[in-house]
């Protein structure tokens, strides 16, 4: 419960009502309040951080000018919202946020009327805000509709998609552009830099804005000044771009002066057709540590706010840690490697790589299509990329690994991190579907490591095959397997048997040997490594399927379409009739909490596994009750 001798404002607010109730003099004294209270509680809880801080006087402000619920406040990336919760009701649930029954890391329809749309991936904001625009003027409903977009999310191609479309059909909206020069790392790229000019260029805005006041429109030297304007600002403010798109621009203005930022959204609140606000803040800000140090607070776990992030002891490897410095040993090996991320230096694990080999590292901002397929047009000349990508994140470039990679038939290896269950962060970043999105393209080899080591020998093997190849892989450490220095290759399609014994065979897929190997000493089953998920070891499933009463497959990935369902196609393309259970991922959207919490909702913990089994195979010697 929030203490109201610290927190006098904030404690009186349960929603935006309340906050409207407040006078416009004391909403600076708000926004104090809520940045502090943001401190302390993702302080105790862990969330994330930075670009929360970043929005406060931001998010008090819309709240306090616009009529939400019923005017329709869309949130771009999901990191913003920690702000907007607070004020909307769940200010008191805060510190449950990412756990399990808690409050959704990102705005979730489900969740409160005013999350007005659900997101996890960036740059659906003006789409979707765009679309409610459409829909409420078709109707004649006059509420307003803003997006708030930010933390790189403007350098997604779809945002541009949903601006030139706004543009054309010019309908009532405003669209807020939150520059903070950061996604989790800096942002990169040639919208950058303008942006960056744009600031440089504020004398000129300004000077700019008071003339189209004190000049009328239709008089001959409102309209020079108009045509003057054009031209002008093409040398001076790289504005012209978003006009030309059809939004009127009005900015930058500084997003930490509530005065300045008050006024500007109550002139460009009921202007006609699209608009576009351009606002600059600094992340982490009211936080020293986190203005300072703006990667490593992007997201955090609990810590000391007086003393800041405890520095990390280091621990087993990830499985990134894997991929890292596989990246760089085998850049040294093949100069013909090229490293390419959609805007995940830190989070996939090539910050080495970047500094080590800058001129061969590619960061395109967060755009997955155009990474997959600037990697296919790297590979028509020769050179061999690697898309470094996490598994939600590469379905949305599903149509280019179809259509430039694995059509052309093209030399590129998708690194997948994040890969199955990935805990607190939610459905929105499950990595649950990607064996059954790869397992279906006809000249694609999908392969899950059991161990770290073999994570490193997957890389190599997909690296050294001639053709598109994906290796994917969890969050986290592994069972802590020694790593061979050899860039180990491993014959494609080959599993590794673990363990003969009778009854029954678990083929286990990547991750979920582990488990696997612990219900095959219970039934003295048999256990297979099976490594690659495409091509699948036929010979040796076939071989198992005449000395074995029914299979159990398991897998971290959904049933539907799964490497499971790949095992019962080959039985029944060789019609061979056996008994399969398949263990994996069900067919709905997982909630948030820790992975082994997620792992049991979805029945892949040891208990419920033994219960599966003891109930499809009654005389398999399992008992349904044990551990």
């Amino acid at each position: 419960m929030i203490d109201a001798s610290r927190y006098p404002h904030l404690s009186r607010i349960e929603s935006p009502a309340d906050l409207r109730h407040i006078s416009e003099e004391s909403l600076q004294t708000v926004a104090d309040e809520l940045r502090a209270f943001l401190i302390e509680s993702v302080a105790s809880s862990g969330g994330h951080f930075g670009a929360g801080l970043g929005v406060v006087e931001l998010t008090v402000a819309l709240h306090w000018l616009f009529d939400t619920p019923n005017d329709r406040l869309v949130w771009d990336v999901g990191h913003q919202c920690y702000p907007h919760k607070i004020l909307t009701g769940r200010r008191d649930r805060i510190t449950t946020i990412k756990k399990k029954d808690g409050l959704a890391p990102f705005p979730r329809r489900g969740e409160s009327e005013y999350d007005t749309f659900g997101v996890g991936h960036s740059s659906t904001s003006i789409s979707a805000a765009l679309g409610m625009a459409i829909a409420n003027q078709r109707r004649g409903d006059p509420r307003k509709v803003v997006a708030v977009i930010g933390d790189g999310a403007m350098t997604a191609g779809m945002a541009f998609e949903a601006m030139n479309h706004a543009g054309d059909v010019e309908p009532n909206m405003l669209v807020i552009l939150n520059d903070n020069g950061m996604s989790i790392s800096e942002n990169v790229g040639a919208l950058t830099k303008m942006l960056a000019r744009m600031l440089a260029s504020g004398t000129l805005n300004s000077w700019r804005e008071r003339a189209k006041r004190a000049i009328p429109k239709q008089s001959v030297a409102g309209r020079f000044f108009k045509r003057w304007e054009e031209h002008a600002k093409g040398m001076f403010v790289p504005s012209t771009l978003f006009e030309e798109l059809g939004f009127h621009y009005t900015g930058p203005i500084d997003g930490h002066d509530m005065d300045k930022l008050v006024t500007a959204l109550r002139t460009v609140k009921d202007l006609p057709g699209p608009q576009l606000l351009h606002v600059v803040t600094t992340k982490g800000k009211g936080y020293a540590p986190a203005e300072s140090a703006q990667i490593e607070y992007h997201a955090v776990g609990p810590f000391d706010p007086s003393a800041g992030l405890a520095k990390k002891a280091k621990g087993k490897q990830t499985y990134t840690d894997v991929f890292s410095d596989w990246l760089c040993d085998m850049a040294a090996a093949d100069e013909s490697l090229l490293g390419i991320t959609p805007a995940m230096r830190e989070g996939s694990g090539l910050v080495r790589f970047s500094r080590e080999y800058p001129e061969r590292y590619f960061d395109v901002a967060i755009a997955e299509q155009h990474a997959v397929t600037l990697a296919a047009g790297m590979a028509c000349e020769g050179a061999k990329p690697v898309v470094a990508i996490y598994s939600t994140f590469l379905q949305r470039a599903f149509d280019q690994a179809i259509h430039d990679v694995d059509l052309q038939n093209l030399d590129v290896l998708f690194a997948i991190d994040r890969a199955g269950v990935v805990g607190p962060d939610g459905d929105t970043h499950s990595g649950s579907f990607d064996l059954s999105y790869l397992r279906c393209l006809p000249n694609m080899v999908v392969m899950a490591p059991a161990d770290e080591n073999e994570c490193r020998a997957m890389l190599t093997t997909g690296f050294r095959h001639r053709g598109p190849a994906a290796v994917r892989y969890p969050r986290g450490t592994g069972p802590g397997v020694a790593i061979h220095e050899e860039l180990e290759s491993l014959p494609i399609g080959k599993a590794e048997l673990r363990r003969r014994g009778h009854g029954l065979a678990l083929l286990a897929f990547g991750a979920m040997l582990g488990p696997a190997a612990e219900l095959a000493a219970e039934l003295d089953a048999t256990l297979v490594n099976m490594r690659f998920v495409k091509p699948l070891d036929e010979a040796l499933i076939l071989e198992l399927a005449e000395s074995h009463q029914g299979f159990v497959t398991l897998e971290d990935n959904v049933i539907a379409g799964g490497a499971g369902a790949g095992v019962a196609e080959c039985l029944a393309a060789h019609g061979v009739s056996l008994p399969v259970l398949h263990l994996g991922l069900p067919d709905v959207y997982l909630e948030h909490g820790s992975r082994e919490e997620v792992l049991s909702m979805a029945g892949l913990d040891l208990p419920s596994m033994r219960r599966a089994i003891a109930a499809r195979f009654p005389k398999a010697g399992i008992k349904a009750a044990h551990g």
